[in-house]
């Protein structure tokens, strides 16, 4: 077992992702659920963390991505791969963790891709997904094609029902919900918000464009119409903000082999 100092630390804007209370909230939950085994997946690894931290539970991991992580322990085999189509074989793992990725995936590939997960699974699989988010709240324009896109580049967003609806064949072992916000918008503040050209939006993100590829941009000047409605857009959200119940921003369930 590797101690926590041998992994490495994270540093510079993805430091300060990783460690806000939220995002550690949510790790520290899907390590609360990891079953025993000696071999486990990171599906999506990114700046490779989960990967590390899963070095302390695991003797072997496999690290993999669209484009090769760049991870550097002895212990993690890192793989570029695409997840509707692992290049890995069937049973090769007792743990897939596939967290914060789903979400991501064109919903004509998801179903494929939860195939390829519990494929490469030898007995769990682990996922992590936001939990009934609603993908017109921080949703961004387009300043090429003019077209809206959802935040953060996610184009699905699930349940309990419909994760478990992916994964038929496997069991749910385990299932918890993860933080509390209220969140959300509705059809007036959102119409508003797309009028205004979105000027809230996760433009931060580094997901390009999901219609035509380019680069999201904020936009810049704003008209008195533009502005008026944004103003109006927030006030109206904010009203009903106050209305709602708190809900979780997360689900994670553990699927096993029956």
């Amino acid at each position: 077992m590797m101690n926590a100092e041998h992994i490495a630390t994270p540093t510079g804007k993805i430091a300060d992702f990783r460690f806000n209370p939220r995002e550690q909230e949510r790790i520290q939950s899907l390590f609360k659920m990891m079953p025993p085994g000696q071999s486990a997946l990171d599906v999506g690894a990114r700046d490779g963390y989960l990967s590390m931290r899963l070095t302390e539970h695991y003797a072997s991991v496999t690290a993999l991505d669209l484009e090769m992580p760049q991870i550097q322990n002895p212990r993690i085999q890192c793989v570029q791969g695409d997840i509707t189509k692992l290049p890995l074989p069937s049973g090769a793992f007792d743990l897939v963790l596939c967290a914060e990725v789903l979400e991501h995936i064109p919903p004509d590939g998801l179903r494929q891709a939860c195939a390829e997960l519990m494929r490469v699974s030898k007995k769990h699989v682990l996922i992590g997904v936001p939990y009934r988010q609603d993908l017109r709240e921080g949703r961004t324009s387009c300043r090429s094609c003019g077209r809206k896109n959802p935040p953060w580049g996610h184009v699905n967003t699930f349940d309990r029902a419909k994760l478990e609806s992916l994964f038929q064949g496997m069991s749910v072992a385990q299932a918890l919900y993860v933080g509390s916000a209220k969140h959300g918008t509705n059809f007036l503040s959102a119409y508003l918000s797309d009028l205004a050209g979105n000027p809230y939006g996760t433009y931060q993100q580094e997901e390009r464009c999901v219609n035509c590829g380019s680069k999201l941009v904020a936009p810049g000047n704003r008209n008195l119409i533009e502005k008026s409605a944004a103003f109006a857009a927030e006030r109206i959200k904010s009203l009903q903000t106050r209305l709602q119940q708190p809900r979780p921003l997360w689900i994670h369930i553990l699927f096993t082999r029956p």
